[in-house]
């Protein structure tokens, strides 16, 4: 599905004119003005799945970002914006299509990050609770107990249920929602799938990030069956070889200037990664 057609960013000579009436005031910085447009970055057009690769200081993230602002996306992080970041997003221009996705949202690292750090403290304050209840379970067993009154009942279903269960047991039923059941890879590629939903738009930065390289396969089908089957756009920066495969995706290559389009197999990295594996192809025979 195809929502977002193209963006075009302001011409070099629209941001020189642009930067020519305010020179009287002092800044030191014009962010994201002289970022895109310098390196050959003027339109995008957009596929079901489009890729934006190169490496630092290529735009990739500012296209991104500027893009997410335009379409109004959500985000889960806060984003900071310069002096000029709403005046450089006015002189963008985006076609759409006729249909509406049911969501426009972009995921950044910062999002999955914060994600996996929430998952942290929480299990911070399970392990706490653990060893409350590792000492509880060892007081109630071992104690002795006499019911003295019916006010004394709920104490002595809890020495019952302490008697009646190993120690390991009583505590995990009384964390039943104990979040430690995914390691940090596992709970990015969670978040991935739980934010990408039906016949939506979504803007990926750098996704490969924390994930392992089987997550970044598994998230490549994701992505792929998303776009194919379930009616979602995808746009998103990557280096990841997994995800520069996905089949059908239009890559730009941001490394060149200006910049081209081009099939993942001729990128920089993939033939980097190619002459590697080719050096030790008969070590790898042999594993």
């Amino acid at each position: 599905m195809i929502y977002l057609d193209n963006i075009t960013f302001p011409s070099d000579d629209r941001e020189s004119d642009f930067i020519w009436g305010i020179a009287q005031q002092c800044y030191t910085s014009f962010y994201p003005f002289r970022t895109l447009a310098i390196n050959g970055i003027t339109r995008l057009d957009f596929e079901p799945v489009t890729i934006l690769y190169g490496g630092n200081g290529s735009g990739k993230s500012t296209a991104l970002n500027v893009i997410a602002e335009k379409i109004k996306a959500k985000r889960d992080s806060l984003y900071n914006k310069t002096n000029f970041y709403s005046k450089y997003v006015e002189l963008c221009e985006v076609e759409t299509a006729a249909d509406t996705p049911e969501e426009i949202r972009i995921i950044t690292s910062d999002d999955v990050f914060d994600y996996m750090l929430n998952i942290q403290s929480l299990n911070e304050g399970i392990d706490s609770k653990r060893k409350e209840l590792f000492a509880d379970y060892l007081d109630t067993k071992f104690t002795k107990f006499q019911m003295q009154s019916m006010a004394d009942y709920e104490q002595l279903k809890k020495v019952v249920k302490t008697r009646s269960k190993t120690q390991s047991r009583y505590v995990r039923e009384e964390l039943m929602n104990n979040v430690r059941e995914h390691s940090n890879g596992e709970s990015a590629y969670k978040y991935f799938t739980e934010k990408i939903g039906e016949n939506g738009l979504y803007i990926l930065d750098e996704p490969e990030n924390s994930l392992s390289p089987k997550r970044q396969l598994e998230l490549a089908s994701f992505i792929e069956e998303s776009a194919r089957f379930f009616g979602c756009q995808i746009i998103m920066s990557t280096h990841s070889p997994f995800l520069l495969a996905l089949k059908h995706a239009r890559i730009y290559n941001l490394d060149e200037n200006p910049i081209s389009i081009k099939r993942w197999t001729e990128l920089e990295n993939i033939r980097l990664f190619h002459q590697f594996f080719e050096l030790h192809r008969e070590e790898l025979k042999h594993e």
